[in-house]
């Protein structure tokens, strides 16, 4: 798949997809006041923290709920600041205090946010099955001092733990009473709400509505009401954009000719590295997998030149693993660097599997697919077919979650990628042997990777560390199971009458987001 970048081949591309978009009634075609507007990619699922997937659901949480701090701007280097809490403060290598901010309220009548309900929030992940229980993986307890102080007690060291648990997804502080009242957990409908937004209205597929928290008592808001739209085709959403449907939006690679050529008025473009990273997932549980051979043979036979090129228009290279190619801790580069047909080709046949059929499964967006295809045509070309199955987002995310059925046992090819974050281990952390089922969807499991990890946490030294974690995907690369793709370019577009602020999951924090 090729896409053009003239206006017509544009057009023509989404054209399906923008007259949906502007044919519903849901845009406002202007600034209303104080309204900031944003789109997003995919529809909310479970918004307690315990259980969200981390697309627009961990926007909507940092806009309802308080975490202890905050992370600032990608692009600024990810620096954070006290947020729910105004007091952090290491006693030791294992127990850190804090003091919550005064003021801040439960909406609902649950009363003041206490100590009580972070012990309450954080406490519940662990031993958790939860995909966030990493974050608080040596948390011992949370001791309460009084109503807004406390102390956080660690089994071990973790270095990392202010950025990976205090500042999102568990590190959301939810309201225990609230909970307690509603048996524990909740999905869509959040019980009681402390942020500066409260969730005002949820349209499925469409919009998503967040106004002021009256109670709020914190830093004002730059803007009184946000409006998230749903809109899941990126080509589209520019189309919709340039007609004034909203403020904000990601877009996709392919349109950063056509922008440069033609910017849309009073409009700002984004490029920056995001920490989104990219790779085939190649089960080795899979009948059709299980013979190291095999997999090797589709590492050999990836084409890393044409996809770089034709889904990335080449502003990115190939990465060596799932940590930042620009950070100190990336590797240098892959075991297998080098594309060689005819090695994929002698492995196939050392292992009687000339001619095989494989599933790929991947997301439905204009970039997915066309990395797909070309995955397909370059494994093609070794003597291996692969069949695509363009998958919708909830069905996708279902297809390797164990506890939606046995499905996740015999996935064969999926293209994935994730939102990483700040520290590397919570790139790697989804390749435990304890995430098979959740999001180790290879089926990865080797002792020496867990040994490893576990060492990254309390380690201090970085030239240490960095060995630590490029033996890890080392280990990674040699079971056969990962395809390196690359850490995929932040394009977005914004109006330049306000100063956004993307976070390191690639999302917007709207909180955080200014006028000019």
């Amino acid at each position: 798949m090729i896409w053009r970048t003239d206006r017509r081949g544009f057009l023509k591309t989404a054209g399906t997809g923008f007259a949906a978009v502007m044919s519903s009634p849901r845009f406002a075609w202007a600034a209303e006041g104080d309204t900031l507007r944003l789109r997003v990619d995919s529809d909310l699922q479970v918004l307690d923290p315990f259980g969200l997937i981390g697309g627009v659901e961990e926007v909507i949480n940092r806009c309802t709920l308080i975490s202890l701090i905050k992370l600032g701007d990608i692009r600024d280097g990810n620096q954070w600041q006290p947020w729910g809490a105004e007091k952090l403060d290491w006693l030791d290598d294992t127990r850190l205090a804090f003091t919550l901010r005064e003021g801040l309220v439960w909406s609902g009548d649950f009363g003041p946010v206490t100590t009580t309900d972070v012990k309450f929030s954080f406490e519940r992940f662990i031993g958790s099955e939860s995909a966030w229980g990493y974050q608080f993986e040596k948390l011992k307890e949370v001791e309460i001092v009084d109503d807004r102080s406390g102390v956080i007690h660690l089994t071990d060291p973790f270095e990392p733990f202010v950025i990976v648990a205090l500042q999102g997804y568990g590190g959301q502080v939810v309201s225990k009473a609230a909970m307690e009242k509603v048996g524990g957990s909740y999905t869509t409908d959040i019980p009681a709400s402390c942020g500066p937004y409260l969730l005002d209205s949820w349209e499925q597929q469409q919009k998503i509505t967040l106004v002021a928290n009256p109670a709020w008592t914190g830093a004002p808001m730059a803007f009184s009401r946000i409006e998230i739209y749903i809109v899941t085709d990126d080509q589209a959403a520019l189309l919709a954009y340039e007609a004034d449907a909203f403020d904000y939006t990601w877009v996709a690679v392919a349109s950063v000719d056509q922008l440069k050529t033609a910017m849309p008025p009073a409009s700002v473009l984004i490029e920056a590295e995001s920490t989104r990273y990219a790779w085939l997932t190649i089960n080795k549980n899979a009948e059709t997998l299980k013979d190291l051979r095999i997999r090797q043979a589709i590492q050999y036979a990836y084409d890393g030149d044409a996809v770089l090129q034709g889904a990335f228009n080449g502003l990115v290279g190939r990465s060596a693993g799932v940590i930042q190619p620009s950070t100190p801790f990336a590797r240098k580069q892959n075991l297998i660097a080098t594309r060689d047909v005819d090695r994929a080709k002698a492995l196939l046949a050392e292992a009687g599997a000339e001619g095989i059929t494989l599933n790929l499964m991947t997301l439905t967006d204009s970039t997915s697919v066309t990395i797909a295809q070309i995955i397909q045509s370059s494994l093609g070309e070794a003597g291996l077919n692969v069949e695509i199955q363009p998958t919708e987002d909830a069905a996708y995310w279902a297809a390797g979650d164990k506890s939606t059925g046995d499905q996740y046992l015999s996935l064969e090819l999926v293209l994935q990628s994730f939102a990483g974050g700040v520290d590397p281990t919570e790139n790697l952390v989804w390749f435990r042997a304890d995430q098979i089922g959740i999001y180790n969807w290879s089926f990865f499991d080797d002792p020496e990777f867990e040994t490893l990890y576990q060492a990254s946490l309390s380690e201090r030294d970085q030239a240490k560390r960095t060995a630590i974690f490029n033996r890890m995907e080392d280990l990674m690369e040699a079971s056969g199971c990962f395809v390196f793709i690359c850490f995929e370019p932040l394009i977005a577009i914004h109006r330049d009458t306000i100063k956004p602020v993307i976070i390191a999951d690639g999302h917007p924090d709207p909180t955080l987001f200014g006028r000019v």
